[in-house]
């Protein structure tokens, strides 16, 4: 166990010792002041039984003479029960003070039961006036029972009047012990702290003046701290890691005169790259070169070359304008009738296209060249290996929120691996002849633009085709042509 932690825990059990003693103390002293209060209220609550149980059962006895029903009768036979056992609970408190008075006491409550008893015998006799007189008589004796209980109560206050005192005295006498315990245990603590804190205040001050070295740069002054606890083996840890920071130094040095070679080795390639750039084809030129050619065949005749040629050009154009933007979902439907008149040039009847397209939904923003790649991949996979081609259907459909594109072939489908792998983002190999922007980067760029994961979903069934949905807010996205620009 290390030292630190022997010292919390000596401190601990000092204050649990203490804070016991006082708590088993005052717990002790509680229990015997509320054991004596109790057997002075249970002596008067006693008492006052008998009282109450002989009034009762006059009332019980009563309720009988005017209306004898068995009801009646078993209350008051009920009720004289009750005061035969107050009266053995009375016979308990008998001591030297009050033995002759109790004996009277006792002897009242007998003639009482014996009164009633009479009284109903005679009322069961039809002798009405010999049972009100018993009647009249026992009332008199539950008077005097209530009498003589006032004097029982009277000789008990007189008798446990010193007791009580004695009580008072022992709880004042309790408040001081508990008072001087008190003192006593803070004395201690006080003292047990100060020298808990001393041991490790000083090699902490130690350990802080040699950080305050070391942020001042004096890595070379060794750290030294007296102590024998874990504060002495961080001293050593810091130590360590002193010279450590040093020879770091050293190597930072080293390190930053490697990467400044680095970076003219990097300048020097850029520049080689540039001149490599230089020396390829001007897109632009290549744009305007399709623009001539166009015009050329429109005037020779050739109206569907013409046709072509424009589609080519106008998807270069595209892509030379809005790399790194966004564009409505209007210029990107535009963009992408265009790629599938190349296409159809290409497969003629073999490629069918339906557009069901909502016009009230072309407003919604979305990344440049999101569409083709996708309709690109069905082309490839859906359309190219069928002898009689396939059918494209293009949808852009109204759902209160969300505007829902959807491009869906009638191809052999994707196996749940290959949806699985377009969903991860995983790069795919591309086909020779495609655009070389991938179905998984097309994701990838659709989950960043709209800050969204589950932005698009594949549906595939082998055998049956395809369907890839595209979900858009439509929160905030009637914006003006700078916000539209702003990614």
């Amino acid at each position: 166990m290390n030292s630190i932690q022997k010292k919390i825990l000596l401190l601990t059990s000092l204050v649990l010792i203490f804070m016991s003693s006082i708590w088993i103390t005052l717990t002790y002293y509680n229990n015997e002041t509320h054991k004596q209060y109790n057997e002075i209220l249970k002596r008067y609550l006693t008492m006052n039984d008998v009282t109450t149980a002989s009034q009762q059962s006059i009332a019980d006895l009563n309720s009988y003479l005017r209306k004898p029903i068995s009801s009646n009768i078993i209350r008051f036979e009920h009720s004289k029960e009750n005061v035969r056992k107050a009266k053995r609970d009375v016979l308990k408190l008998e001591n030297k003070a009050n033995q002759f008075t109790l004996t009277t006491y006792v002897s009242l409550i007998d003639s009482l039961v014996e009164t009633m008893d009479r009284s109903v015998i005679f009322f069961d006799e039809n002798n009405q006036e010999a049972s009100a007189k018993e009647f009249e008589e026992a009332t008199r004796i539950s008077s005097y029972i209530s009498e003589m209980t006032l004097t029982l109560l009277d000789k008990e206050l007189t008798t446990y009047d010193i007791f009580y005192r004695g009580i008072m005295q022992q709880a004042e006498e309790v408040i001081r012990l508990g008072i001087w315990l008190l003192l006593i245990m803070t004395a201690i603590l006080f003292i047990a702290t100060y020298w808990f804190s001393l041991s490790i205040t000083r090699p902490i001050q130690q350990l802080t003046q040699a950080a305050n070295d070391l942020s001042n740069g004096r890595f070379k002054k060794p750290i030294k701290v007296e102590s024998n606890d874990e504060i002495a083996f961080l001293a050593k840890t810091f130590d360590r890691m002193r010279i450590n920071i040093n020879n770091l130094i050293g190597e930072i040095k080293h390190k930053a005169q490697l990467e400044h070679e680095l970076q003219q080795n990097q300048l020097l390639l850029q520049e080689i790259q540039f001149k490599s750039l230089q020396s390829q084809i001007n897109p632009h030129f290549l744009f305007n070169t399709l623009n001539t050619l166009s015009k050329k065949a429109y005037l020779e005749g050739s109206e569907e070359t013409s046709d072509l040629l424009v589609s080519v050009a106008g998807i270069l154009r595209y892509n030379l304008k809005q790399v790194d933007r966004s564009v409505s979902l209007r210029e990107e439907i535009f963009v992408l009738k265009q790629y599938i008149e190349i296409q159809k040039a290409r497969f003629t009847d073999r490629l069918h296209v339906r557009y069901e397209i909502d016009e009230d939904c072309l407003f919604v923003p979305i990344p440049a060249l999101t569409l083709q790649p996708i309709v690109e991949n069905a082309v490839i996979h859906a359309v190219e290996p069928k002898v009689e081609g396939g059918q494209l259907i293009i949808r852009v459909k109204d759902l209160q929120n969300k505007v829902v594109i959807e491009i869906e072939d009638d191809g052999s489908g994707m196996t749940p691996q290959k949806m699985e792998e377009i969903l991860q983002e995983k790069p795919v190999q591309l086909e020779g002849h495609s655009t070389g922007i991938g179905f998984p980067n097309v994701v990838k760029r659709l989950r960043l633009f709209f800050g969204e994961y589950d932005v698009i979903r594949i549906e595939s069934t082998q055998g049956v085709g395809t369907k890839v949905m595209i979900f858009i807010e439509k929160r905030g996205v009637k914006q003006d042509d700078e916000s539209l620009n702003r990614r």
